[in-house]
């Protein structure tokens, strides 16, 4: 392992770090996430300005990236399992996509129209002031997928990579992602390096994740109709990771997402994911708990692998 752990303390921290966050959630003060955030955004004030923008751009995820995961590096060699832990613990947002999530769903299911467009505004860049509850259920639905990628199951898996510096790494590219990855005038060329190697870090998870949910997905022609959706519909997405993931995680709920969405007030036409119904309140807990249960796949799975290495090491060490 490049972290210098065996399998079974691997999965033991994942499963360490995971019921942390449930247990704990999002720091209330000081989150190492939002002191990044802070950082790249001066990073980019001082440096996505005049010519080059391009070369800035790489220099800029150099600057807000490396040293922090160098710095993660170090404190792991210092203070070993328990370090990976926190780490783990502060990167990983399986409880934040419950507690973002599921309070639109109640709302919509109280009827509370006002509240479900704040509640979804807070968490995806579409417009939601005059949206109604198919456009609310949808967004929040369409966040559980992607985001259950993004941030759980690719922070797991680089995690198993790389420990507590993978996670890390993974974590911050993720981040500059969603704050530089835009195109548009301002990070058209600034931002390119952030989404490149975002997308890289993310190609394997991001299928991984896919495939989880086709093998969740309830039924076989539930499962059938996951990976139809994952390998027609995935192609049409501008991103190479969001279209797998959530084309796959409709497919498995039975829903027809994607479509027109609102951004800045233009009607943006998104190509189709899923199939079936569109979502509703109550679709937002059946995707809350897709993720959840993949989540408990990847520990199971996970735990299986340390058990079998414990049981019979002679064979994976050959």
């Amino acid at each position: 392992m490049l972290s210098g752990l065996s399998w079974p303390e691997v999965a033991a921290l994942l499963a360490a770090g995971v019921l942390l966050d449930l247990l704990l959630g999002e720091a209330r003060r000081f989150h190492p996430l939002v002191g990044f955030g802070n950082l790249a955004s001066a990073i980019e004030r001082r440096l996505n300005k005049g010519n080059g923008r391009l070369p800035r751009g790489a220099l800029g995820w150099a600057l807000a990236v490396l040293p922090l995961t160098v710095l993660a590096g170090w404190l792991c060699g210092v203070a070993g399992a328990l370090a990976h832990a926190a780490m783990l613990y502060f990167c990983i947002g399986l409880r934040s996509l419950r507690d973002h999530n599921l309070p639109i769903a109640a709302a919509l299911r109280g009827g509370d129209l006002p509240a479900a467009r704040e509640l979804t505004g807070r968490i995806v860049s579409r417009d939601t002031f005059d949206a109604n509850e198919a456009d609310l259920a949808k967004a929040s639905a369409e966040s559980l997928l992607e985001n259950g990628n993004d941030a759980v199951f690719g922070t797991l898996f680089w995690f198993a990579v790389a420990g507590g510096p993978g996670a890390v790494l993974f974590r911050l590219a993720n981040t500059l992602d969603a704050m530089w990855g835009y195109r548009n005038a301002r990070f058209l060329y600034f931002g390119r390096v952030a989404a490149r190697v975002d997308d890289a870090l993310n190609y394997v998870p991001a299928r991984l994740t896919a495939l989880s949910y086709v093998l969740l997905a309830p039924g076989t022609p539930g499962k059938r109709l996951a990976w139809r959706c994952w390998r027609e519909q995935a192609p049409a997405w501008s991103s190479p990771n969001a279209g797998p993931v959530m084309a796959s995680g409709a497919g498995a709920l039975g829903l027809a997402l994607g479509g027109a969405a609102r951004y800045d007030g233009e009607i943006e036409q998104r190509p189709p994911l899923g199939q079936g119904a569109p979502a509703t309140a109550g679709d937002i807990e059946r995707a809350w708990r897709l993720v959840w249960r993949t989540t408990l796949l990847w520990l199971v799975l996970s735990a299986l692998v340390a058990a079998a290495i414990v049981m019979a090491p002679e064979v994976w060490h050959a």
